[in-house]
């Protein structure tokens, strides 16, 4: 009993650990200064989206977007922007062209191209 759950309790540590070591195999986006001073390893996808809302007191807008690499389907969510100054230059049905990742434990828009 006590070999099986041992096997059991490695078993569940090593799954737990799975995510920490996908995290580091993604690509980074060309934004070194947030991935602790790495260089891309490769170029960022992007992704389409249309702007929906855009909140400049929050930092924030909201884009309703296709499927992004990360597997995040299709849907419409609000997003961090790594430059707040972006958010002037867009207005809700604009149709742009963005790379997102995680950065400080919120999806930010790390790169922007208008459409």
């Amino acid at each position: 009993m006590k070999t099986s759950f041992g096997i059991i309790f490695a078993a569940l540590l090593s799954a737990a650990t799975l995510p920490a070591h996908a995290a580091s195999d993604k690509p980074q986006t060309a934004d070194a200064h947030n991935h602790g001073g790495h260089a891309a390893m490769a170029p960022a996808t992007l992704t389409e989206g249309l702007v929906k809302k855009v909140d400049k007191a929050a930092g924030r807008v909201t884009l309703s977007h296709g499927p992004l690499p990360n597997g995040m389907p299709a849907m419409t969510m609000m997003f961090r922007v790594k430059d707040p100054a972006w958010l002037d230059q867009l207005k809700a049905g604009d149709q742009i062209l963005f790379a997102a990742d995680q950065v400080n434990g919120a999806m930010t828009v790390v790169e922007l191209k208008r459409k």
